[in-house]
């Protein structure tokens, strides 16, 4: 069977769920995107930023400046994703 580019016999190679580069991939654990290697570490940076400030609000503590790197990184991975 032929798939790819004008019949190729390659496998078209996937991209990365948010920023659209073909490059290596990377899963992380629990979800069902993959990432190169930049998104991938924002994404779980996201993710543990995300339980810290649950966990700050759960026990009543500031949680001003986790809020703060949640805004920064979300930024930057938006910024990612539109440049696709």
């Amino acid at each position: 069977m032929l798939c790819g580019p004008k019949g190729s016999e390659m496998q078209p190679t996937s991209q990365c769920s948010v920023c659209g580069h073909r490059v290596e991939l990377f899963e992380l654990p629990g979800r069902t995107e993959k990432y190169c290697l930049e998104c991938s570490a924002d994404i779980a940076t996201a993710i543990l930023v995300t339980t810290e400030i649950d966990a700050a609000t759960f026990a009543g503590r500031d949680a001003e400046n986790l809020v703060a790197e949640f805004a920064q990184l979300s930024t930057r991975l938006l910024a990612r994703s539109q440049s696709a």
